[in-house]
């Protein structure tokens, strides 16, 4: 064979002519698939619906006037209520550039993809007031977030949903899958507490304002963090675990029914999408830490009990987005998706992040445990016994929404006077 045959000719885009080889042409092959936009959206266009194609980013406007009330110490008021705002279309974003990158990767890579950024402002705002030493907005946000997700959201998809249809069908084995690694996570809440009660001197409390162990014999407080810490590892192997069952071992069980649906397409490339979720994280870390360092002063000055900040307003802020998504998903009768938004969101904080964050704390010398006050841990575990006896017979109607609804009321009232 002649050496002519073995080279290819390509037109560049000047005009010239140039010859490739057959390995210089598998090579460009092998090399333009990772930055392949043929047949992807232009750049422009991606950032065109990043930043126009919701019209919640309206309120990216109160990210510059976050920035700026932090700068001038304006009224803490004013430096919470800007950066709460400030969060909501940046935890949106966060889950539009998360969501175009998976449809490109394929699920394996996007279930790790989500699991990761699934839940990045809870993350991001946990990581801020660890490194502040408000423990207890760490604790009350990421068990905020479960009750949210498994009483709020839930509850309002599940009324959505009884509204238009008498009554939803999902699968049950998939759900009780969850539901019961739920119950796993409460219960490893409810040793800790058990624990402290049991083994605590008699002169040790738990501030209510703190979270903080005061007084503790430092050999059950060392004892307390040996089993949080111990926990929180095990807790980490086993969600590595159920990934591997949710993504490949027992798929099928996750995986809607996709008759008379089409296929996804992107509406961002690859390229665009890593960017934009890089961007929008580094400037949700800068929001966060504004909003937990004006956390303190705002609670004081206008008599609000930092519990209820933790447990209901900063969770509004990092579901925003999940709680508008998983209510649709129901009204179009999707309700496997919308167990997989609620549970498997819940399922993230209290067997990842959760443990995440006590391991980070282990790392920065924090004494973040698994901890919670006995109020806490009770209403953690009623809300989880709830859910579990709801979902377990694969079906919901407006009922059940609404009485996961009024339970979570009763919670929200509850922390309100605490």
């Amino acid at each position: 064979m002649s050496s002519a045959s073995s080279e290819r000719t390509a037109l560049l885009p000047n005009g010239d002519r140039r010859h490739f080889s057959e390995s210089d042409n598998n090579f460009l092959q092998r090399t333009s698939l990772l930055f392949k936009t043929e047949g992807q959206p232009s750049h422009l266009a991606s950032w065109k619906f990043f930043l126009f194609g919701s019209w919640i980013n309206v309120l990216l406007v109160f990210v510059p006037l976050s920035i700026i009330a932090h700068n001038l110490d304006l009224d803490a008021a004013l430096r919470f209520s800007f950066s709460f705002f400030a969060i909501v279309p940046l935890a949106s974003l966060l889950g539009t550039a998360t969501d175009e990158m998976s449809i490109k990767l394929g699920q394996t890579l996007a279930g790790l993809l989500n699991a990761s950024f699934g839940n990045a402002v809870e993350i991001i705002v946990g990581i801020a007031a660890l490194m502040q030493d408000q423990l207890v907005i760490v604790q009350n946000s990421l068990l905020g977030s479960v009750l949210s997700n498994i009483l709020l959201v839930l509850g309002c998809s599940f009324l959505a949903a009884g509204f238009k249809f008498p009554e939803s069908n999902f699968q049950v084995t998939a759900a009780q899958a969850s539901s019961s690694l739920m119950t796993l996570a409460c219960i490893t809440l409810v040793i800790p507490a058990a624990y402290y009660s049991t083994k605590s001197s008699g002169n040790a409390f738990m501030d209510p304002h703190t979270n903080a162990i005061t007084n503790m014999d430092p050999e059950r407080l060392s004892g307390l963090l040996i089993i949080s810490r111990g926990t929180a590892i095990l807790l980490l192997v086993v969600y590595v675990a159920y990934l591997y069952f949710q993504l490949k071992s027992h798929a099928y069980l996750f995986t809607a029914d996709d008759e008379g649906q089409e296929e996804e397409t992107p509406n961002m490339n690859i390229v665009s999408a890593a960017a934009a979720l890089l961007i929008v994280t580094v400037i949700t870390a800068f929001c966060a830490d504004y909003l937990v360092a004006s956390i303190e002063e705002f609670a004081d000055r206008y008599h609000i009990p930092k519990p209820f900040i933790g447990l209901i307003l900063l969770p509004i802020v990092g579901n925003a987005a999940e709680h508008v998504t998983s209510i649709w998903m129901a009204l179009k009768g999707q309700m496997e998706l919308t167990i997989g938004i609620c549970v498997g969101s819940s399922i993230q904080i209290a067997a990842f992040v959760i443990p995440l964050l006590v391991i980070i704390g282990w790392i920065s010398n924090h004494e973040l445990t698994l901890f919670f006050a006995n109020f806490e841990t009770i209403a953690f575990f009623a809300s989880v016994f709830l859910v579990n006896t709801l979902i377990q017979d694969g079906k919901s109607n407006y009922m059940e929404g609404l009485m996961l609804i009024t339970l979570y009321l009763v919670i929200a009232l509850a922390f309100w006077v605490s």
